[in-house]
């Protein structure tokens, strides 16, 4: 639906001229309009649009729309660099690696667990000083390792203890 456009009146009595039923309609399709861009909330538009009807003079329904675009606005054919929706991070490598190695320790006996800390410490600091993603891969793959890491240490403590004490 196209709203007409608003016109000023003009002329020297113009803000004392009696208002024609036309002119209400012409301030309350300007008031339609507004709400409808969100220029303006419910309560605000419906107290707008009654004092309209019951305007008396031209100077009174230009007073209801003095805030408004005279009519729709015309939107923009592209939408500014801000606005835009931003790209996800790129993923970082190494962190990509760490969890690699950190899933692999239950199928290498826990040999890949020293690779996924190295590699997972060093994510973090990338990722930390260049904004990319994949810090949760980088966690996944420092928990798993150093998991894999005690497992080993426990189990060469073990084997230690077993040989102290058979000897």
């Amino acid at each position: 639906m196209s709203y007409p456009a608003w016109q000023p009146w003009t002329g020297q009595n113009a803000p004392s001229l009696l208002a024609s039923n036309a002119d209400r309609e012409r301030a309350v399709d300007v008031l339609r309009a507004g709400y409808g861009e969100g220029r303006l909330e419910r309560p605000e538009f419906e107290k707008r649009v009654e004092r309209a009807y019951g305007a008396r003079t031209v100077g009174e329904l230009a007073l209801l729309v003095a805030d408004l675009p005279q009519g729709p606005m015309p939107q923009p054919a592209s939408v500014p660099v801000t606005f835009m929706p931003m790209g996800r991070p790129k993923t970082n490598e190494k962190a990509i690696g760490a969890a690699i190695c950190g899933g692999l320790v239950f199928f290498t006996g826990g040999l890949t667990g020293i690779p996924a800390i190295v590699l997972g410490h060093a994510a973090r600091t990338e990722i930390r000083r260049s904004g990319e993603g994949g810090d949760g891969l980088a966690l996944a793959g420092l928990v798993l390792g150093w998991l894999a890491t005690a497992a080993w240490a426990a189990g060469l403590i073990l084997l230690l203890v077993l040989a102290v004490a058979l000897v």
